[in-house]
């Protein structure tokens, strides 16, 4: 049985459905009803314009969202749903990781915010500190993060 962490908002659990929870982590002050789009200045890399935007199944990807989006601010999960189809993050899919472990995918369609993860816990400073060395070496080699 996986464990939910706290939310903004009542759950409920029907059973006719066995959708994922899917959530988005970022350093964006939005809330319940705001819808996350495409098109805006990325959380990553180079800050360009987004052709997608990102979400995962698992809590643990979006407290890397949280804490490595750029900005001011403190970091947020927020669960949200998607307003269309979705794929694998090609990103992380097969390229990075065999398979997708990470439940990390895109969309070209907006998200709707639902709920807040309202207590998470984040990476220890030392797991934060050698994951910023890391993304850098991978910049200053040329490597680009973020496949739009």
């Amino acid at each position: 049985m996986q464990h939910r962490p706290p939310v903004e908002r009542q759950e409920t659990e029907d059973a006719m459905t066995d959708s994922p929870t899917y959530y988005h982590g970022t350093k964006a002050d939005l809330k319940v009803g705001d819808l996350i789009a495409p098109g805006y200045a990325s959380n990553y890399g180079k800050r360009q314009p987004g052709n997608f935007i990102y979400l995962s199944a698992t809590l643990d990807a979006a407290t890397w969202g949280a804490e490595l989006a750029v900005g001011e601010g403190r970091g947020r999960i927020y669960i949200v749903e998607p307003t269309g189809a979705i794929e694998d993050d090609p990103n992380l899919t097969n390229k990075r990781f065999p398979g997708n472990p990470t439940q990390s995918y895109r969309s070209r369609h907006p998200f709707r915010i639902v709920g807040e993860v309202t207590q998470w816990t984040g990476h220890s400073p030392e797991r934060l500190k050698e994951m910023h060395e890391h993304l850098k070496k991978l910049e200053q080699s040329g490597v680009d993060l973020i496949e739009e």
